[in-house]
C-alpha cells in the first residue's frame, strides 16, 4: 500500500508493515520486544536516533537499551538536561558547567556568586527528583540555525550560541523541557519519567552527578576516589580561564580571530612545563626506573621521548625500554573467553623475568635485553646488553607499567610512576563535555590509517576489545601514579578534523560501525579547522598526525 512502509527489525529478524510517519516508539509497541532497560533509542540504518524519530521510508531498525553505549549516552545526556533545568529553577542566575567523567560520575561546577554548600546540592537534587516524577515530555525542535543562535543568546547561553555559530548548517535544533531549552549533540529520552536512577552529591568545590552502571543499569556506578585525576582537570581549567578558551565555541572564535598560533604555543608549553616538573621530581627522588603507562593512543611513546630529552638536559642518561619485549612466547600466552590469545592481560608478560632483569640492573649488573619478535611470536636475544651507571635512568613504557605485579620486588624509592592519558579539559559547551575516549579513538584512527594500513572500519571494529582490556588492566592503577601527564591538547581536534573526516567517510552505511563513524563526523564538525603545518614537529600530536621529529 502507498501509505505503508516496511520496517526490518534486527532485534528479532522480523519485517513488519507500518503506516507512513510512524515513530520508533510505535514500532516498538507493535513488535512488543521485551527489554529490561529500554529501549531508550534506536539504530536506524546504523545511525542512532531518538524514540520519537518518524519513518517516511522503509528502514532497518535495532532497538537499543541502557547496556549499549548509545543507550547510556542518551540516558546520561537526558540527565544532564534535567540537572540543567533544576539549576535554572533553583538558581536562575547560576552557571552550570558539566565536566568530564571522574570518580565514576560527572564532575559539575556551579557558579552562583559564592561557594556552594551541601544544602545547595540537596536542593538541586530534590528539584531533579520532582522533574523526574512529573514525567515531563522532552521536545526536539528544529529551526533555522540563526533562530537557534538568537534564542540561546537571548537566554544568556553564550557557549551554545558560539558552538552553533561554528557550524555552516542552514538548520539546527534544540531541546525543550517545560520552559527550559538546551542543546545536546546526541538524542535524548522522550520524557523525564524514563530516568529511573541517579544521584547528586557534593564533591570538592562542586558536585558529582552519579549515573547507572552500563553493565548493571539497576545500580549506580560505584564511587571511585580519583583525586589526582580531578586535580589535573582543575589545573588545566585554571589555564583555560586565563586564556579565555574553555569550550569549543571560544576556541573556534579565537582561531577565527587569528589566535591559533597562540593557543598552540601555550598548549605545548603547558605540556613541556609538566614534563620539566616531573623530571625535577625524578632527580630529587633519585629514581632509577621510570614507569609510564596509559591507555591506547594516549601518547605514551612521545611522552617517553620528550621526558628523555628533559632528563638529558638535567645531566641524566635515559635508556628507554618497552614492556612489549617481555611478552611470553605466543604458545604460552593465555587465551580469552573466545579462545583467542589475550595479549592484554598481565599473564601475557613474563613478569618474573622482567623483575629479575630490573633488579640485576639496579644492583649494577649487566644484562642481555630481550626482543619480542611479533611475526614469530618468540622472544629473541641478539646480543644487546645494558649496564646502568650512576647517571643512568631506565624509562619503561607500556600498558602494564603501573601494575604492581610487574615491579613489586623493586624498592619504591627507586621507582617513579607516570600515568599518561587524554584527560580532555575542553568542552563543546557548558553542558556537553568532550569524551576522553573520543580523543583517543580519533588519534588511533589516524595512526592506524597512516602507519598500519588499517581502515576506519578495522579500527572501530577492534576498539571495543581494546577498551575492555583497559578497564581491567590500566585504569585501576591510574591513582597509584606519582604524576599524571595530560596528553590532551587544547587545539588538537581542530587539527585532526580535516585529516580524520575522509577516513571516517569510508565506512559503509551497511556496517554496524557506521553508527559510530557518523557520530564522530558530526562531533568533528563543531571544530574550526587548523592546518597541521602549524603544529610543532616535537608535539605529541605528531605521533598520530605525522611529521614528527622523533623516530617511532
Amino acid at each position: 500500500m502507498a501509505n505503508e512502509i516496511r520496517i526490518r527489525c534486527k532485534n528479532n529478524g522480523k519485517t513488519i508493515a507500518m503506516p507512513l510517519g510512524c515513530s520508533v516508539k510505535d514500532v516498538h509497541e507493535r513488535l512488543q520486544i521485551q527489554m529490561n532497560h529500554g529501549p531508550v533509542c534506536a539504530s536506524i540504518n546504523n545511525k542512532v536516533q531518538g524514540m520519537n524519530y518518524r519513518f517516511y521510508n522503509s528502514k532497518d531498525v535495532e532497538l537499543l537499551d541502557l547496556t549499549s553505549v548509545s543507550g547510556m549516552r542518551t540516558y546520561t545526556h537526558t540527565l544532564f538536561f534535567v540537572l540543567a533545568k533544576a539549576v535554572e529553577d533553583t538558581f536562575p542566575d547560576g552557571r552550570l558547567i558539566i565536566g568530564a567523567p571522574v570518580c565514576r560520575g560527572y564532575y559539575c561546577e556551579l557558579y552562583i556568586g559564592r561557594k556552594i554548600e551541601p544544602q545547595d546540592v540537596s536542593i538541586i537534587r530534590q528539584r531533579m527528583q520532582e522533574i523526574v516524577e512529573a514525567d515531563m515530555p522532552i521536545h526536539r525542535i528544529q529551526c533555522p540555525i540563526e533562530e537557534a543562535i538568537q534564542i540561546f543568546r537571548q537566554r544568556g547561553m553564550e557557549s551554545k550560541a558560539q558552538l552553533l555559530e561554528s557550524q555552516g548548517n542552514l538548520y539546527s535544533y534544540y531541546y525543550q523541557l517545560g520552559q527550559s531549552i538546551d542543546f545536546f549533540y546526541s538524542c535524548l529520552l522522550t520524557s523525564t519519567g524514563q530516568i529511573h536512577l541517579f544521584d547528586l552529591i557534593p564533591l570538592d568545590e562542586g558536585m558529582l552527578l552519579r549515573v547507572p552502571s552500563r553493565k548493571i543499569p539497576s545500580q549506580l556506578e560505584p564511587l571511585e576516589p580519583q583525586e589526582k585525576k580531578l586535580a589535573v582537570f582543575r589545573e588545566y581549567h585554571r589555564w583555560q580561564h586565563i586564556m579565555g578558551v574553555r569550550n569549543a565555541g571560544e576556541v573556534n572564535a579565537a582561531i577565527r580571530a587569528g589566535r591559533a598560533s597562540e593557543i598552540i604555543n601555550v598548549a605545548e608549553a603547558l605540556q613541556e612545563r609538566k614534563l620539566h616538573m616531573m623530571t625535577d621530581e625524578i632527580v630529587e627522588r633519585g629514581a632509577k626506573l621510570v614507569l609510564i603507562a596509559g591507555p591506547s593512543s594516549s601518547g605514551k611513546t612521545t611522552t617517553s621521548k620528550r621526558l628523555a630529552i628533559q632528563m638529558m638536559a638535567c645531566g641524566l642518561h635515559p635508556y628507554t625500554l618497552s614492556t612489549d619485549n617481555y611478552f611470553v612466547n605466543r604458545v604460552d600466552t593465555p587465551l580469552d573467553e573466545n579462545g583467542d590469545y589475550d595479549f592484554e592481560c598481565i599473564e601475557a608478560m613474563d613478569t618474573a623475568f622482567f623483575r629479575q632483569q630490573m633488579n640485576q640492573l639496579l644492583d649494577g649488573q649487566e644484562v642481555e635485553l630481550p626482543r619480542y619478535d611479533f611475526p614469530s611470536g618468540e622472544r629473541k636475544f641478539e646480543g644487546k646488553r645494558l649496564h646502568i651507571g650512576p647517571d643512568d635512568v631506565i624509562i619503561l613504557e607500556g600498558n602494564h607499567a603501573l601494575n604492581p605485579i610487574l615491579s613489586e620486588q623493586i624498592p619504591d624509592n627507586k621507582k617513579y610512576r607516570i600515568y599518561v592519558s587524554t584527560l580532555t579539559t575542553i568542552a563543546l559547551d557548558d553542558h556537553n563535555y568532550v569524551p576522553t575516549e573520543d580523543i583517543r579513538v580519533l588519534r588511533r584512527l589516524l595512526r592506524d590509517f597512516r602507519y598500519r594500513g588499517y581502515t576506519a572500519l578495522d579500527t572501530l571494529r577492534r576498539y571495543p576489545s581494546v577498551t575492555r582490556g583497559e578497564e581491567k588492566w590500566i585504569f585501576p592503577f591510574q591513582e597509584t601514579a606519582d604524576a599524571t601527564f595530560n596528553s590532551a591538547l587544547l587545539y588538537e581536534l581542530n587539527v585532526i578534523r580535516e585529516q580524520v573526516m575522509p577516513i571516517l567517510e569510508q565506512v559503509d552505511e551497511r556496517e554496524p560501525e557506521y553508527s559510530e563513524a557518523s557520530r564522530l563526523r558530526k562531533f568533528l564538525r563543531y571544530f574550526t579547522p587548523v592546518p597541521a603545518r602549524q603544529v610543532p614537529p616535537t608535539s605529541l600530536l605528531r605521533e598520530f598526525a605525522g611529521g614528527s621529529s622523533f623516530k617511532y
